[in-house]
């Protein structure tokens, strides 16, 4: 939980920093601006914290691994794409885009930060515990957090600590290790299909080549 409010933290420290010409700069995300990311940030954090009042009396059904789904890439037939964009271009001005992110944003933390680790919770009809779904996160705001600077060299980058965390999830989930060589960051972008690999690189992959991108959903 602490980890989901470093990433989280960090994250929010990125979209603060940004200028108002970043909002129109391309993001690491296929199609969308820098503002369309962050107004789907703001989503993400309207879905923690529906997620953390949503009380589960059953089982958990999935834990931080076995949440994400692997799936194919983004084609932009998902019908939240284009409404995203749209939300995205009404705030106009992009201090109010900063100003609805950084509010939901911060609610979205001091929820987590007060949530009952052990309690289960329900999302996408499966229940986890807060820990694990918090936990989920951190690969979340990661991501993302690369997505948002892809184009920004001189903004920060997220925690070595959730880069590091992130990565280790992702092996996990490919059930298989990325090369010793590769950098966190970078065993993150090619893992996903953020980055394509170098032919180098593609050697050192081996047979996980063929597994990726994994495309998380």
């Amino acid at each position: 939980m602490d980890l989901f409010s470093r990433s989280w933290t960090a994250l929010r420290a990125a979209v603060a920093a940004l200028a108002d010409d970043d909002f129109e700069r391309p993001s690491g995300c296929t199609g969308w601006l820098v503002r369309d990311l962050v107004c789907h940030l703001i989503i993400d954090a309207q879905d923690v914290l529906i997620t953390l009042v949503t009380p589960a009396a059953t089982e958990p059904t999935r834990d931080a691994i076995t949440y994400w789904e692997v799936g194919e890439p983004p084609t932009g037939d998902d019908p939240l794409d284009p409404l995203t964009v749209r939300l995205a271009a009404a705030y106009e001005d992009p201090a109010l885009l900063k100003h609805h992110f950084d509010d939901v944003g911060s609610a979205a933390g001091r929820a987590a930060e007060l949530a009952d680790p052990g309690a289960r919770v329900s999302t996408r009809d499966q229940v986890l515990t807060v820990d694990d779904y918090l936990c989920a996160y951190v690969m979340e705001w990661t991501l993302h957090h690369l997505d948002l600077i892809a184009h920004l060299p001189d903004a920060a980058e997220p925690p070595a600590e959730s880069l590091s965390r992130s990565r280790a999830m992702l092996e996990e989930i490919a059930g298989a290790a990325f090369p010793a060589s590769f950098s966190d960051k970078d065993a993150l972008l090619i893992g996903t299909g953020r980055r394509v690999p170098t032919d180098a690189e593609k050697v050192g992959l081996g047979e996980l080549d063929a597994q990726l991108p994994l495309a998380l959903g």
